[in-house]
């Protein structure tokens, strides 16, 4: 039985299509359709019901070292109001999940992780408690919503009060009154745009979406779905656990290696990353150049010969190009190498191309 967010009548009224993802009832896409709503978030502003997101609350004088031994990135030198993205990983190498830690104080942090992971990383954070530290599962008490845009700034400054609002990226401020609701905001967001991520008391999202939909209105913001983030965080050449990482595909093979600290005392996998030594493999972006689209597990060759396969792909409606992510031998990783990618029995010509695809202009 699939859960729903504490918006899921919200979404039906207003004819939002429901899928199942990540053990949610969401909305895929409204009347608006992907496209339109993916040119929103570019132009304008979008607004996302990401309640299905998990969060832990990590408590105790020792939240500062058992995090250090968690996760790959580091948390020193990391002042309070400021967030901090990290991989997880397994004692193999592999991915349990990325997510993002805020961080209150020497001894109080949250983590943000992916909704499929929840309950995994719930029981894997639990599992390995160390020293004195509390870990709680706080996501059914946490709603969540993503305003996302180049407008997004003048939208919250209508619901809230600018001079409180986070200005840099990667930070945030707790208890800010939004639309009268006590909120934390962060400068976060999936889409590679500009944006804000409100965390709030489920009783509270309601009202919240509300306002900002009036205030956003005449600025372009529109309501968005599951369809148009994945094509947003796909174009801005953000991996997706599940897709360019999981259990089996360490941090440094997908390209985040500026996000494991291998300077760091230890930390869960660091003695298997060390042991497998440079990565034969890493993450590429694909541009289609024949028609068609690559999406997931798409062979990718070099010649002949098979040397990797697809993650994610779509056609990227701002970037007006079919786009893929990749994993491939590293020799092959090289800007401006053609390949060809199998799709549906046919082999099309690609290119390697930089990521991100695309990257917002300084605002």
């Amino acid at each position: 039985m699939e859960r729903k967010t504490p918006l899921y009548d919200y979404h039906v009224a207003v004819g939002g299509r429901m899928v199942p993802y990540a053990g949610y009832l969401l909305p895929v896409q409204y009347a608006s359709g992907v496209i339109k709503e993916h040119m929103a978030v570019r132009t304008a502003c979008g607004v996302f019901d990401v309640s299905h997101m998990g969060e832990l609350m990590v408590q105790g004088p020792d939240a500062h070292a058992y995090l250090q031994r968690m996760i790959t990135n580091s948390l020193d030198g990391m002042q309070p109001g400021r967030v901090r993205y990290s991989p997880v990983c397994n004692e193999r190498g592999g991915i349990v999940d990325d997510l993002i830690v805020f961080k209150f104080s020497d001894e109080k942090y949250m983590l943000v992780v992916n909704a499929a992971n929840r309950d995994k990383d719930a029981t894997w954070f639990m599992q390995h408690v160390s020293g004195d530290v509390t870990v709680r599962d706080i996501s059914d008490d946490t709603a969540l919503l993503a305003l996302q845009g180049p407008r997004a700034a003048d939208i919250m400054a209508k619901v809230s009060d600018a001079a409180l609002l986070p200005v840099r990226n990667y930070t945030f401020v707790d208890e800010v009154p939004v639309a009268g609701r006590r909120c934390l905001v962060s400068r976060t967001g999936y889409t590679g745009e500009h944006g804000y991520e409100i965390y709030c008391a489920p009783g509270d999202v309601l009202p919240i979406l509300e306002h900002l939909l009036q205030a956003g209105q005449p600025l372009g913001l529109i309501p968005c779905g599951l369809g148009a983030r994945d094509t947003l965080r796909l174009e801005a050449g953000m991996p997706l656990y599940g897709h360019e990482m999981n259990d089996d595909i360490t941090p440094l093979e997908t390209g985040l290696d500026m996000f494991v600290k291998m300077d760091k005392p230890n930390f869960i996998g660091k003695q298997a990353l060390l042991d497998k030594g440079t990565p034969a493999v890493t993450r590429i972006g694909l541009e289609m150049m024949d028609r068609g689209i690559a999406r997931e597990d798409c062979p990718v060759y070099a010649g002949g010969d098979l040397v990797g396969r697809t993650t994610s792909g779509t056609h990227c409606p701002f970037m007006q190009k079919a786009l893929a992510m990749a994993l491939v031998d590293r020799q092959h990783a090289v800007p401006g190498t053609e390949l060809t990618v199998e799709v549906r029995g046919r082999r099309l010509k690609a290119k390697v191309v930089p990521l991100p695809f695309y990257k917002r202009s300084a605002q």
